[in-house]
């Protein structure tokens, strides 16, 4: 198993812990990291966007002008693509983009990343994260502590309104219950910041 350091919410050195190689030591495929992330942003799209079509729009029942001897184009209606106003060609219309992946293909690629981040020293694990009240201050030294990147997701076991509240206006970081991690918010920060018992709980989850 993969040991790295664990610190507490000064930067210190608190102890070792034990990484599960099933889920943050295996070679990392890309393949599925690209459909999951391609997954989840297709997902995430309303469809909600629409245009008229030339039956649509208003207007044509009157030749907009007549067939000869005015030195334009012959043209039959005003609701033609080629005219102002005129409907769209191939216009889009509201759709679902959703569509599923593989269980096993998610399961790997949310592996793949946590590997990815540990073999790049990306992950940081705490031995807790805990606030006595909502205090962005302390949050933001607590990250400049552990030498966090700007962009950092914080994982925690159980819900903590305290640590929630205290992230939700630092830009750049972003919070998530160990349950819930997915695989595009892991590698849209850079730094993976994680509890003891988040550690554990994505093991229970995930293994």
């Amino acid at each position: 198993m993969a040991t790295i350091k664990m610190l507490d919410m000064t930067g210190k050195e608190v102890g070792d812990i034990e990484l599960n190689d099933e889920i943050f030591g295996i070679e990392p495929n890309e393949n599925a990291v690209h459909e999951v992330v391609k997954n989840y942003l297709a997902n995430q799209r309303q469809g909600t966007q629409s245009a008229k079509t030339r039956g649509e729009v208003r207007g044509g029942g009157k030749k907009p002008f007549r067939q000869k001897g005015t030195g334009r184009h012959r043209q039959g209606s005003s609701t033609d693509p080629s005219q102002i106003g005129g409907g769209i060609v191939f216009a889009p219309k509201p759709r679902d983009y959703r569509y599923s992946v593989p269980k096993k293909v998610r399961s790997l690629a949310l592996k793949s990343v946590l590997s990815a981040k540990v073999k790049d020293g990306e992950m940081i694990v705490l031995d807790e994260l805990k606030f006595d009240e909502p205090k962005t201050k302390k949050m933001i030294e607590t990250l400049k502590n552990v030498n966090a990147q700007k962009k950092a997701l914080i994982v925690t076991a159980d819900k903590d309104e305290n640590v929630i509240l205290s992230a939700r206006n630092i830009p750049g970081v972003r919070t998530d219950l160990a349950q819930n991690i997915n695989v595009y918010e892991i590698i849209n920060h850079g730094s993976f910041i994680a509890t003891k018992d988040a550690i554990k709980k994505i093991e229970e989850v995930y293994l």
